[in-house]
């Protein structure tokens, strides 16, 4: 089992990603350079945050067009497992990966606090582990995580059991007031139709430490693990 951490130039997270991997995890993990696109020998890909190109057009656009990134969509359609996390998300919605866009927040200002979300789907390779209506404590850090998309799109996520995670109360309750970004239906977190793909805004990558506040993101990563292991 091998994962790889892709890095474009203004990742920032890329090392919080390969840290959890390689010390928590217990796994071997390689830095991919976005120039690179041989991914012959990897298991799993995460899509790190930070500002790939500076967020200088809109957050994942210009990302999009690196050349691991036709890479990206090749490894994923043969059944692999691709994890976007927080700039990774966008990164992975204007590649077209995952549906709908990832714009500016409802409150227009950068947001960097824990923010609680529940668990919607277990029957995924990234919740496995985790039962249903768990409440994690993540933390996010964005000023584009306000998920949108139209109402096909929104229908056939609820049909298909695509929405992983959303923003909650302590109690696990949905309301306006735990959503940090003006994300519909408070998603913070969907997977592609065969769920092999992830993308959520929150930082569980940040989330595996107590000495950090939670380790309740212990959990996705885990989970990722044994799905590897079962493929």
């Amino acid at each position: 089992m091998r994962f790889g951490v892709v890095v474009f130039p203004g990742s920032n997270c890329d090392h919080d990603a390969y840290h959890v991997i390689s010390k928590h995890v217990g796994q071997p993990v390689d830095f991919i350079w976005h120039r690179q696109t041989d991914l012959s020998g990897y298991d799993a890909l995460i899509i790190p945050g930070g500002f790939s190109y500076g967020d200088y057009l809109r957050a994942g656009a210009l990302a999009r067009f690196s050349p691991v990134m036709q890479s990206v969509k090749n490894f994923a359609a043969e059944g692999k497992f691709v994890f976007g996390i927080c700039n990774g998300f966008q990164i992975l919605c204007e590649a077209g990966l995952l549906p709908g866009a990832l714009i500016r927040n409802a409150g227009l200002h950068f947001i960097c606090r824990h923010v609680n979300i529940r668990v919607e789907n277990k029957n995924t390779p990234y919740t496995s582990q985790i039962d249903e209506g768990t409440v994690l404590s993540i933390p996010i850090a964005h000023a584009e995580g306000n998920y949108v998309c139209d109402d096909p799109t929104f229908n056939a996520l609820e049909e298909n059991g695509q929405i992983v995670f959303r923003y909650c109360e302590d109690d696990g309750e949905i309301t306006a007031e735990a959503n940090p970004n003006g994300a519909r239906s408070n998603i913070a977190g969907i997977c592609s139709p065969d769920m092999n793909v992830l993308g959520m805004m929150p930082h569980p990558e940040r989330a595996c430490e107590e000495l950090l506040g939670s380790n309740d993101g212990l959990g996705i990563f885990r989970s990722l693990t044994a799905a590897i292991q079962s493929n």
